[in-house]
Protein backbone atom coordinates (compact mmCIF):
# COMPACT_ATOMS: atom_id res chain seq x y z
CA UNK A 1 0.00 0.00 0.00
CA UNK A 2 1.12 3.50 -1.00
CA UNK A 3 0.25 6.53 1.12
CA UNK A 4 0.50 10.22 0.20
CA UNK A 5 -0.71 12.94 2.27
CA UNK A 6 -0.56 17.02 1.42
CA UNK A 7 -1.50 19.47 4.09
CA UNK A 8 -2.96 22.56 2.93
CA UNK A 9 -3.96 24.90 6.18
CA UNK A 10 -7.03 22.75 7.71
CA UNK A 11 -7.40 20.25 5.02
CA UNK A 12 -5.33 17.05 4.22
CA UNK A 13 -5.61 15.05 1.06
CA UNK A 14 -4.73 11.76 1.32
CA UNK A 15 -4.15 9.01 -0.94
CA UNK A 16 -4.48 5.48 -0.42
CA UNK A 17 -3.37 2.92 -3.51
CA UNK A 18 -3.30 -0.72 -3.33
CA UNK A 19 -4.89 -2.82 -0.15
CA UNK A 20 -6.17 -1.52 3.22
CA UNK A 21 -5.55 -4.64 5.06
CA UNK A 22 -5.04 -5.18 9.01
CA UNK A 23 -1.50 -5.63 7.78
CA UNK A 24 -1.27 -2.27 6.13
CA UNK A 25 -3.80 -0.03 8.14
CA UNK A 26 -1.54 0.82 11.01
CA UNK A 27 0.46 2.45 8.07
CA UNK A 28 -2.40 4.77 7.35
CA UNK A 29 -3.18 5.18 11.04
CA UNK A 30 0.12 6.27 11.46
CA UNK A 31 -0.19 9.00 9.07
CA UNK A 32 -3.75 10.58 10.41
CA UNK A 33 -2.15 10.40 14.08
CA UNK A 34 1.14 12.79 12.34
CA UNK A 35 -1.63 15.56 10.76
CA UNK A 36 -1.20 18.77 12.82
CA UNK A 37 -3.77 19.69 15.07
CA UNK A 38 -4.84 22.71 12.29
CA UNK A 39 -6.30 19.89 10.46
CA UNK A 40 -9.98 19.65 10.81
CA UNK A 41 -10.71 18.46 7.40
CA UNK A 42 -9.70 15.43 5.51
CA UNK A 43 -10.19 14.05 2.15
CA UNK A 44 -9.41 10.52 1.30
CA UNK A 45 -8.85 9.54 -1.93
CA UNK A 46 -9.94 5.68 -2.66
CA UNK A 47 -9.52 5.69 -6.52
CA UNK A 48 -6.25 3.62 -6.38
CA UNK A 49 -7.92 1.71 -3.47
CA UNK A 50 -8.04 -2.06 -4.70
CA UNK A 51 -9.34 -4.10 -1.11
CA UNK A 52 -10.59 -2.45 2.51
CA UNK A 53 -10.75 -4.47 5.59
CA UNK A 54 -12.25 -4.38 9.03
CA UNK A 55 -9.16 -3.02 10.03
CA UNK A 56 -8.89 -0.32 7.51
CA UNK A 57 -12.71 0.22 7.82
CA UNK A 58 -11.73 1.15 11.92
CA UNK A 59 -9.05 3.18 10.72
CA UNK A 60 -11.61 5.91 8.94
CA UNK A 61 -14.18 5.36 11.65
CA UNK A 62 -11.36 7.03 13.89
CA UNK A 63 -10.81 9.70 10.93
CA UNK A 64 -14.07 10.46 11.15
CA UNK A 65 -14.20 10.99 14.78
CA UNK A 66 -10.88 13.15 14.79
CA UNK A 67 -12.59 15.00 12.56
CA UNK A 68 -15.71 15.30 14.37
CA UNK A 69 -14.13 16.44 17.43
CA UNK A 70 -12.24 19.59 15.11
CA UNK A 71 -15.57 20.21 13.68
CA UNK A 72 -14.97 19.40 10.54
CA UNK A 73 -15.36 16.47 8.19
CA UNK A 74 -14.14 13.39 6.77
CA UNK A 75 -14.65 12.69 2.81
CA UNK A 76 -13.68 9.80 1.24
CA UNK A 77 -13.10 10.61 -2.64
CA UNK A 78 -13.78 7.81 -5.81
CA UNK A 79 -13.94 4.69 -4.11
CA UNK A 80 -14.32 1.27 -6.85
CA UNK A 81 -17.37 -0.28 -6.86
CA UNK A 82 -16.20 -3.32 -4.89
CA UNK A 83 -15.08 -0.55 -2.03
CA UNK A 84 -18.04 1.75 -1.87
CA UNK A 85 -20.07 -1.83 -1.39
CA UNK A 86 -18.18 -2.71 1.66
CA UNK A 87 -19.32 0.85 2.91
CA UNK A 88 -22.90 0.18 2.21
CA UNK A 89 -22.87 -3.45 3.56
CA UNK A 90 -21.63 -1.95 6.93
CA UNK A 91 -23.51 1.35 7.27
CA UNK A 92 -21.11 3.63 6.95
CA UNK A 93 -22.05 4.84 3.69
CA UNK A 94 -24.67 6.83 6.44
CA UNK A 95 -22.21 8.21 8.22
CA UNK A 96 -19.51 9.03 6.33
CA UNK A 97 -19.37 11.80 3.29
CA UNK A 98 -18.82 9.77 0.05
CA UNK A 99 -17.65 11.07 -3.48
CA UNK A 100 -18.32 8.85 -5.66
CA UNK A 101 -17.86 10.99 -8.95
Amino acid sequence: MEITTNVDESLAKIAISGKLTVATSPELEKAIQQLPETVSNIDIDLADLEYISSAGLRVLVTAQKLTVSRDGQLRLLHPAQDVFEVFEMTGLSEVITIVRA
